[in-house]
């Protein structure tokens, strides 16, 4: 009977072991903030997709999938940031706003006409990165406010066409 309680004993260590094994991988897994990101996360696609659907819709180079990465990208160097250190989120976004305008850059042309092309998608780029860090924030309203500007602004006429159909009369 001795011989039973060894492995009964046993088998309650390695149980014990498997179980603190499986509780301290879970921990390090799962730290309470992936709802919080999840959400943001979900509110990004969101407006991502709605900016690029109306960039698409004027045939820029920049789309949906563009802006939905760019804005998740600095939603989560935004969040991880503040979850780090909640005492100084700028120096994150700091990071995020010089290095999203260096992604711009890349995508402004200058054609053989001297004539500079995708500023307007650069910018909206720019500006997918500012949504995605609000949104980082938690500041869902005005992100969301954001992206109506962003969808509302690349509609305004241009000047030059006011004053083309003010000459053509």
């Amino acid at each position: 009977m001795h011989a039973v309680e060894v492995r009964s004993t046993a088998s309650m260590i390695e149980a014990m072991a498997k179980t603190s094994c499986y509780a301290f991988a879970m921990e390090s897994l799962v730290i309470g903030n992936e709802g919080a990101f999840a959400f943001r996360l979900a509110v990004c696609l969101v407006l991502g997709a709605v900016t690029g659907v109306e960039r698409e819709l004027r045939n820029k180079p920049a789309g949906i999938s563009t802006h939905c990465f760019v804005m998740a990208g600095a939603c989560l160097f935004t969040f991880a940031s503040i979850t780090i250190d909640p005492n100084s989120p700028a120096r994150i976004a700091a990071q995020v706003v010089s290095g999203v305008g260096f992604l711009g850059a890349g995508m402004i042309l200058k054609s053989e006409n001297n004539k500079v092309k995708n500023l307007t998608t650069a910018a909206a780029i720019w500006f997918a990165a500012a949504i995605g860090m609000v949104v980082g924030l938690g500041w869902y309203l005005v992100g969301a406010m954001a992206t109506v500007y962003a969808i509302v602004v690349p509609r305004i006429p241009h000047v030059k066409s006011w004053l083309r159909s003010d000459f053509d009369e």
